[in-house]
């Protein structure tokens, strides 16, 4: 009787490739600041990369078409008075950055279609409540407008962006500095890890920590952990000896992991990158020159090793694409933006397929931009699952802003001087005012082409005379 000694998986032949040298992004000034974020956020149409800047703290936000070398002289999104310690695109709107910075404060960000002329300067809001450095922004990844932060004064807080309020403050959860901060895939619990080398899961609307588990990896260097799918959790950390490991665990049984395995002796601490469409890990260490990836499953050994990307060079960082952002059409699962010193390199991974159909088992349905649930909705405990979307015939991402325009009012409104507005009330209709201003300017404008039109045929008909004369 034969016994089958492969595992068979779709995944098992992934592969990793770096794009082509005019595929890159040239000359950016990478950051060097001391702190373990990424570096990078990517969506279906921006770029955005922690930068050097003198005096206070930016970011550069490129379009993905805009590779190859970048003008020194290229527009930054400059406001804060500290470096800028992390960023993240909002999952429902392409057009909106938060950037979590050392001068305590939180601000979210327009980016504009076009490139624009000048450093972007003006946020839309700027969230002020923690006292210390805030190093860990993370949307919601159901709920619109709502955002987490995590700051050096060791609380969490969720913010709806909308109105500029404090939903949520997690105040006495934990005792040192918070090193990750990580939602479930429904919004409704959080995992973070924590100096004091706990792992917790932590329910933010009752305030409370659900399960917890001291030491996960026994080592003294910083953990991190995400939420898989299914529930568990998956940490990456330190032995006693310095090994890196990575460990499956189930928070209704904390006592033992699921699966833990050793990898090598680095310092880098390695981020986690988790696909839950294949239930691939995507472990990159700051400082390495390696990708490694594994497929999670139900069966032993459950953390299953595929393979490892390796290049010359070591990553500062590194940006990951949502799902929607990939091209279906090269059967690519994932995609990085791996942050040199002064570049940065998108690399694919694919699984290699013959057929130029649309390949339904490697992309199931995947979170769109879409919210399943408003900010008070969430906050008064609905929950829902992701709207999803279908990649059959590609992710096209929306061209103009002003087609979702309660989105962006939403995102417009200042947090209020007298009493605390609710999230509806900025969704209300225009008043007559408003409506009479926007006729008048646009009559304006009818009047200003018109008279730009008449000068063209005068100016064509000057240039006629001018052709005949000649001749």
């Amino acid at each position: 009787m034969s016994r089958r000694v492969v595992r068979q998986s779709k995944f098992r032949h992934v592969f990793g490739q770096a794009a082509k040298a005019d595929q890159a992004y040239e000359d950016i000034r990478v950051s060097k600041v001391t702190w373990d974020s990424s570096f990078c956020a990517v969506n279906p149409k921006f770029l955005a990369i922690i930068v050097e800047a003198g005096g206070g703290g930016a970011f550069i936000v490129l379009p993905l078409a805009k590779t190859g070398r970048v003008d020194k002289n290229y527009p930054l999104v400059t406001g804060h008075t500290a470096p800028v310690l992390d960023i993240d695109w909002c999952p429902h709107n392409d057009n909106v950055i938060a950037s979590a910075s050392d001068d305590t404060t939180i601000m979210v960000w327009q980016i504009p279609d076009y490139t624009p002329v000048r450093n972007i300067t003006e946020p839309i809001i700027t969230l002020e409540g923690h006292s210390k450095r805030v190093g860990i922004l993370s949307w919601h990844p159901i709920a619109r407008n709502v955002l987490l932060s995590a700051g050096g004064d060791n609380v969490i807080i969720v913010w709806n962006v909308g109105t500029g309020e404090v939903l949520l403050s997690l105040e006495d959860l934990h005792p040192d500095l918070i090193h990750s901060v990580c939602w479930n895939n429904n919004g409704t619990l959080l995992a973070t890890t924590c100096k004091d080398k706990t792992l917790r899961i932590i329910d933010p609307r009752k305030g409370q920590v659900v399960a917890e588990r001291a030491r996960p990896h026994e080592g003294a260097r910083p953990l991190r952990a995400v939420f898989t799918a299914d529930g568990k959790l998956l940490s990456t950390g330190f032995s006693r000896m310095s090994e890196r490991q990575v460990a499956l665990w189930d928070p209704n049984n904390f006592e033992e992991p699921v699966a833990l395995q050793e990898m090598d002796t680095s310092n880098g601490v390695l981020l986690p990158f988790y696909d839950p469409d294949s239930s691939i890990v995507y472990l990159c260490g700051k400082g390495d020159s390696s990708i490694r990836y594994f497929e999670i499953t139900d069966e032993p050994p459950f953390v299953h090793y595929l393979n490892t990307f390796s290049s010359k060079e070591p990553q500062r960082g590194m940006g990951f694409m949502p799902k929607r952002g990939l091209d279906v059409s090269k059967c690519e699962i994932a995609r990085f933006y791996k942050l040199h010193e002064r570049k940065c390199e998108p690399i694919v991974m694919t699984v290699p397929r013959k057929s130029d159909l649309f390949q339904d088992d490697l992309y199931p349905d995947t979170p769109g931009p879409e919210p399943a649930l408003e900010a008070d909705e969430w906050l008064a405990g609905q929950d829902a699952e992701p709207v999803l979307i279908s990649l059959k015939d590609g992710y096209v991402p929306p061209k103009h802003r002003e087609l979702r325009v309660t989105k962006r009012n939403v995102l417009d409104v200042r947090p209020p001087s007298g009493p605390r507005r609710s999230q509806s009330a900025s969704d209300a209709p225009l008043s007559q005012h408003t409506l009479e201003t926007l006729l008048e300017e646009i009559k304006a404008l009818r009047e200003r082409v018109q008279a730009q039109e008449e000068r063209i045929t005068a100016l064509e008909n000057m240039l006629c005379e001018l052709v005949d004369g000649t001749d």
